[in-house]
């Protein structure tokens, strides 16, 4: 059987792993092992108070493996790009990024290498699918940015790298509830969001299963053609059955869910785009939050001089909006910017 991965089990399903391995563990240690192991960054040997029979089953059956950290990058508006390497090789990234309150971070992780959903304004849109990424390596790449953070704390996460976290939906879902473990990452549950752009079966499994996480939409247009343009995968779901679903998540938590756009010069920063919107999520409350888009790329897509009309057209709409600030841009660590391009070891 293959050894346990540390970083990716709660301390009851620790128990239940090393039970079918013939080996019984208290709870009680297997919190002790986790909070040390996951919460700590501690090496097994150095839990204290296990016994010499678990301590070697835990060396024959478990194993807690960290990602290589390859380069760190630092941009001079404080937000930093991590590039990690998996175990077998592939790259992925993070990016740490500074809060309102000093010496407080948030860490931007992946869900996957590459991803499918093809978003055409977004780096890693363009490398397709490698592979979904297991739940104690994202957990392992925030441990890699908690681990070198001496100046401060780690207080929220967010699924927004790298890949379409509900395209690996279990694997997601696991490495939030162990980094919002009390005794693994301490995170509180509404620290931490995973985005979606807008995979509705999901959407709907998520909130039926009723997750106390932030859930934010990328919607980036209510112009189901220009939407397909955009997110050629997610674009071909019914708009107007992604509207029932925002709906229902916004029933369902009793909270606006946040929607994002990320605003493109020529594309989706007319006012009209806003009636529609309005139109579309009539009744349900939303928040709109503003993304600036960031695109490398000569020919690629510019950021909007429309700004102020649009959010203007936001407020007469009765629309809420959020302006969101995309740091990191100068290192390639903004949003749509992540696309591991050190592929070499």
């Amino acid at each position: 059987m293959e050894p346990l991965e540390l970083q990716g089990l709660r301390p009851e399903e620790l128990v239940e792993g090393l039970e079918a391995r013939g080996v019984r563990l208290p709870l009680a240690q297997a919190r002790r092992i986790f909070a040390h192991t996951v919460g700590r960054g501690a090496a097994v040997d150095e839990v204290p108070r296990v016994s010499k029979t678990h301590r070697e089953a835990l060396a024959c059956h478990t194993r807690c493996r960290r990602l290589e950290v390859v380069e760190v990058a630092e941009d001079d508006d404080g937000f930093s790009k991590w590039l990690l390497r998996c175990p077998d090789g592939a790259l992925t990234e993070a990016v740490r990024i500074p809060l309102d309150k000093p010496g407080r971070y948030s860490v931007c992780l992946s869900s996957q290498v590459g991803c499918a959903m093809r978003c055409d304004f977004c780096a890693t849109g363009r490398l397709g699918l490698t592979r979904s990424l297991e739940a104690w390596e994202m957990v392992a790449a925030w441990a890699a940015v908690r681990d070198a953070t001496d100046d401060g704390r780690i207080t929220s996460a967010v699924f927004m790298g790298q890949g379409e976290p509900f395209h690996n939906y279990d694997a997601v879902l696991r490495a939030a509830a162990i980094l919002s473990h009390p005794n693994g990452g301490g995170i509180a549950q509404k620290a931490i969001t995973i985005s979606t752009v807008g995979l509705i079966p999901q959407m709907r499994r998520y909130t039926r299963e009723g997750h106390r996480y932030r859930l934010i939409v990328s919607l980036h247009s209510a112009d189901a053609d220009v939407r397909r343009r955009l997110l050629p995968v997610a674009g071909k779901l019914d708009l107007e059955d992604l509207a029932r679903a925002i709906a229902e998540h916004a029933a369902a938590t009793g909270q606006p869910v946040p929607v994002a756009w990320t605003l493109m010069a020529g594309v989706n920063d007319d006012p009209v785009e806003v009636e529609r919107l309005s139109t579309l999520l009539a009744g349900t409350p939303v928040i709109v939050n503003l993304i600036d888009v960031n695109d490398a790329r000569p020919d690629g897509y510019r950021r909007s001089p429309r700004l102020e009309p649009f959010r203007d057209a936001l407020a007469a709409a009765g629309l809420p909006m959020r302006r969101r600030y995309s740091g990191g841009s100068g290192r390639d660590a903004a949003c749509g910017m992540l696309a591991a391009r050190r592929a070499s070891p």
